[in-house]
């Protein structure tokens, strides 16, 4: 089939999937107490189901999708969430199934995962200090256990990289000693501009810190870094080496947008279809999935709204200050 491609000729080619809008942490930058202390999170029934997910990865795979990364909330308070990754995993077209996720789970359950087909995990953590990285996640957590479920997902044989979300006066002081520990261990890590998704953090730019900067400090730290190409064609993180092989990695959402070559859609976990992370609204396909539509009704409107997407906010954000509009919570759509 013929692969899906928007108004600026971008294909569809990685699909995310949030499977559970609930959370065990409250991170300031996503989910922070004071906003959702009294949220109303989604009833069973109003989650998608494994067969409704399955049934959708299989009506979309075909149209260009090669990557499907499960995500939240967190993913790993989903139930039994091996089987539909077990479920993924044969679907042919897909070459890689990945997982967003904090880690708190991830020691006990790596192996399952592995096991049921999983390729990717990345994890979720913003410091090595107990002290701000408790303050960070908004449950005093301590980074010992997510370090811990690292740990067992590289000996399941996954590969694993870190996220660290860095914002001014909270955790920038980490960003030596995260390269250091990570490098050591030959774990990427990826440090995360500050962004502004949704509209509880309380974001203004003057809270992040530029992947430039970042780069300057890991340079007066280890010396010159060897920039890599791009592995592929929608791939969001800047990625660069250290002598020892080591790499080490940028998205740079705010002071170097990416939108020109974004081939992501995303579900929500209530069956709602976006084509941006910060968008306002989606399309109700679980609406569709329960109605008794046909998969060649639902794989038109998908096509149909795929083909029309002309999203960019990153870049309007950085050309006019756009931060008007309503936009949806990260904690609903999944990174």
């Amino acid at each position: 089939m013929t692969p899906w491609t928007d108004r600026r000729r971008r294909p569809l080619e990685d699909l995310r999937i949030s499977v559970i809008d609930k959370c065990n942490f409250r991170c300031r930058y996503c989910m922070p107490e004071e906003a959702f202390r009294h949220h109303q999170f989604l009833k069973r029934d109003e989650l998608l189901s494994f067969d409704e997910i399955e049934r959708f990865v299989r009506i979309i795979a075909p149209h260009g999708v090669k990557k499907v990364r499960l995500t939240g909330g967190e993913p790993l308070l989903r139930a039994n969430l091996d089987e539909l990754i077990h479920r993924l995993r044969a679907v042919t077209t897909i070459e890689t199934i990945g997982l967003t996720t904090n880690g708190v789970y991830l020691e006990r359950m790596a192996k399952a995962l592995k096991q049921a087909g999983l390729d990717r995990v990345n994890v979720s953590l913003d410091a090595l200090s107990a002290e701000t990285f408790g303050m960070m996640n908004g449950r005093g957590t301590s980074p010992e256990t997510v370090l811990r479920g690292i740990d067992e997902a590289k000996r399941q044989g996954l590969e694993v990289k870190v996220n660290m979300v860095v914002r001014k006066g909270w955790n920038d002081h980490e960003v030596a000693p995260m390269a250091a520990y990570f490098k050591e261990r030959n774990i990427t890590l990826r440090y995360i501009e500050f962004m502004d998704v949704g509209t509880a953090n309380e974001w203004n730019v003057e809270h992040v810190v530029s992947s430039e900067s970042i780069l300057e400090v890991l340079r007066q730290q280890n010396g010159l870094l060897e920039p890599l190409a791009p592995e592929a064609l929608g791939e969001v993180a800047k990625r660069y080496r250290y002598d020892d092989g080591a790499e080490v990695g940028f998205i740079s959402s705010v002071s170097q947008p990416f939108c020109g070559t974004c081939t992501r859609g995303r579900l929500s976990s209530d069956g709602k279809w976006y084509t941006c992370l910060f968008a306002e609204e989606g399309t109700d396909i679980r609406e569709l999935l329960r109605s008794g539509a046909s998969d060649d009704l639902i794989a038109m409107t998908l096509k149909m709204v795929w083909e029309v997407r002309d999203d960019r906010y990153s870049e309007e954000r950085s050309r006019n200050g756009n931060r008007t509009r309503n936009r949806i919570e990260m904690s609903y759509i999944g990174g």
